[in-house]
């Protein structure tokens, strides 16, 4: 992987790391986005009582840690894999995978201009993390045609095979929020009333909103979007919208935002 970061990581940062050595009480991992190395403390590996490290944990194993200490004057780091919840995991591997597939197409890129990989992505790089923090993020921005090569002064032939391999290899990225929307009328004709909830919702969220039926009373409620707080928005006035009409027919309703 060519990305790499400048200095020292945040304490409490996310970071990828190799598994490098496993003792009886510790292990050393190399933290691949920035060519340091830290240590995790068998006490945070896992919580109980572990009578094997290897177990867990392998040489050459890619392991999501968080920073848990820095010593900036020794340049010790402490490491913690028990600290890192499932959500952040994926996050991170994700953002590692996305940056391995923009490191594909400048690979691509500087094979088609008859260049060397390094060189073509420094030029490119360089500008980039002047604005972005990974350069999967510029490519999602050129496809949703937010910037240009042109903009961030990349050399010019560079950024015309750029572009054209981005729009070929990268679909637009969207983001999805689920939630749970219930609605209950007592009245007798309650159940029309409900579907008219629904058609508010609906209306609200346009063409971004999928709702469906799961059982008693409750409502499946999808929305996508280009980014997450336009997809936060929708659900919001969407699911308002529902409530707010439901509660005047003397009804109730509420709405629970599923974690992602």
């Amino acid at each position: 992987m060519l990305y790499k970061r400048e200095g020292m990581p945040q304490e409490d940062e996310i970071v990828l790391c190799t598994v490098t050595k496993v003792h009886h009480h510790s292990v050393f991992a190399r933290l691949d986005e920035y060519n340091k190395s830290g240590m995790i403390h068998i006490s945070e590996v896992s919580p109980g009582r572990i009578r094997n490290l290897r177990d867990y944990v392998q040489e050459g194993k890619k392991v999501v840690c968080k920073i848990l200490k820095i010593d900036r004057k020794k340049g010790h780091i402490d490491l913690s894999l028990r600290r890192v919840n499932e959500s952040q995991r994926r996050k991170k591997t994700s953002e590692i995978k996305q940056e391995q597939k923009a490191e594909k197409i400048i690979e691509g890129v500087a094979k088609s201009l008859d260049k060397e990989v390094r060189k073509v992505y420094g030029s490119i790089s360089e500008k980039v993390f002047e604005k972005y923090e990974y350069i999967h993020e510029f490519f999602n921005d050129i496809v949703a045609d937010k910037t240009s090569c042109e903009k961030l002064g990349i050399e010019k032939n560079i950024g015309e095979e750029l572009t054209k391999a981005v729009k070929e290899k990268i679909k637009p990225a969207t983001v999805k929020i689920k939630g749970i929307l219930s609605l209950t009328s007592y009245d007798p004709d309650g159940v029309e009333k409900v579907k008219s909830a629904i058609k508010k919702a609906e209306k609200a969220g346009k063409e971004n909103i999928t709702v469906s039926y799961r059982g008693s009373g409750q409502y499946n409620v999808i929305v996508e979007a280009d980014d997450y707080k336009t997809a936060e928005k929708i659900i919001e006035k969407s699911t308002e919208s529902a409530i707010k009409y439901i509660e005047k027919q003397e009804g109730e309703g509420e709405f629970a935002k599923e974690e992602a």
